[in-house]
């Protein structure tokens, strides 16, 4: 049995990464289910070095304080993942790129940051309109090494928001091939080429590997 640590407190996000890394053989907890209350800084300038950072810093903490979520399970043993994703507009330069959880503040709810980042597309025709979702999760393993896998899903950003079945930016990304946002996707079938899945199968294959080296 393999146990996760997967450094998020976002119940959404944790509930998208349970489904994807669907295995008897994995055990996946969040932060507040741990009772993990490390400080997180992300100061890195790309998805992948915020990944590994936010993976270390967890990691460390763990190796040194105890897990009242987890009783059963030394920090030490503990395999610690952590993603970092964002939004990319091409239009807009990139943003909000890897600044996606903190643009316009952390507080600001996801409902004004799609209605903002929509205004300041007002009058631009589809075709530029190109943005795509990226994600890296990072792994630090029990022996202390650790890697890092990549994935991305091409769209655009819409007019307006819509569907139920996301969080974050998922009403405002629509995929080409069907005009439909993310949100209004059934979960197995965004699960199935979302960013983060797409991150989460890579790297479920490394996990894979690692345990069959034990």
């Amino acid at each position: 049995m393999t146990t996760i640590l997967f450094a998020t407190g976002n119940a959404g996000k944790i509930r998208e990464i349970r489904e994807i890394l669907n295995d008897p053989g994995i055990r996946v907890y969040s932060l507040k289910e741990a009772g993990v209350e490390a400080e997180i800084e992300e100061n890195g300038t790309t998805f992948e070095e915020n990944a590994l950072l936010k993976a270390q810093q967890v990691a460390g903490w763990c190796r040194t304080h105890e897990l009242p979520g987890l009783p059963d399970c030394n920090g030490k043993e503990l395999t610690v993942l952590a993603d970092d994703s964002g939004l990319v507009i091409d239009y807009l330069g990139g943003e909000p790129g890897i600044y996606s959880a903190r643009y316009m503040g952390r507080e600001t709810s996801y409902r004004e940051k799609n209605a903002n980042l929509i205004s300041r597309l007002e009058g631009v025709p589809k075709v530029e309109r190109t943005a795509r979702f990226a994600c890296a999760i990072a792994a630090v393993f029990p022996d202390g090494s650790h890697a890092v896998t990549t994935g991305t899903v091409e769209g655009y950003i819409g007019w307006q928001e819509s569907g139920e079945n996301g969080f974050g930016y998922d009403p405002i990304f629509y995929l080409f091939e069907n005009d439909r946002s993310t949100a209004s996707l059934p979960m197995d079938e965004k699960n199935a080429i979302s960013h983060r899945g797409r991150a989460l199968r890579k790297m479920r294959e490394i996990l894979e590997e690692k345990g069959r080296q034990r």
